[in-house]
């Protein structure tokens, strides 16, 4: 994951889209908006980074539906910088909201989990890692 320069609480900061099968659909955005693709080992499979054309900056990923990402839904799924993961969990299950995928570390970067508001969206929260 790219966090594209500095995070300010508040901010996206990243998407993905996750799908059964990611190949077909790399290449689909690929040849529709120019994207160019950088292969993220999972173990036995590949996620993608999505590349903005003639650059190395990474600002999307599109993956397969399983291992960590199993349980997260069919959709792009936008990731929004928090300054508190437990603080923002809490306060989205006190409000309504549902966490649908558990908080986990993303090596090095920080944690994320997956959330539904009210209204049925999901929208993942993510805090960055603290500097060393």
């Amino acid at each position: 994951m790219s966090t594209c320069g500095k995070s300010v609480a508040g901010s996206i900061t990243w998407a993905d889209l996750t799908v059964p099968d990611a190949e077909p659909i790399k290449d689909f955005y690929s040849q529709v908006v120019g994207w160019k693709t950088q292969a993220v080992n999972m173990g036995k499979y590949d996620d993608y980074n999505m590349e903005l054309p003639g650059t190395h900056e990474a600002i999307a990923g599109i993956c397969h539906s399983r291992g960590i990402n199993a349980h997260i839904p069919a959709q792009w799924l936008i990731y929004i910088h928090v300054a508190d993961i437990e603080e923002s969990v809490r306060r989205c299950l006190d409000l309504g909201g549902k966490v649908l995928v558990e908080l986990k570390g993303m090596s090095g970067y920080g944690r994320y989990c997956v959330i539904q508001d009210p209204a049925g969206a999901a929208a993942a929260l993510f805090e960055l890692a603290p500097e060393p």
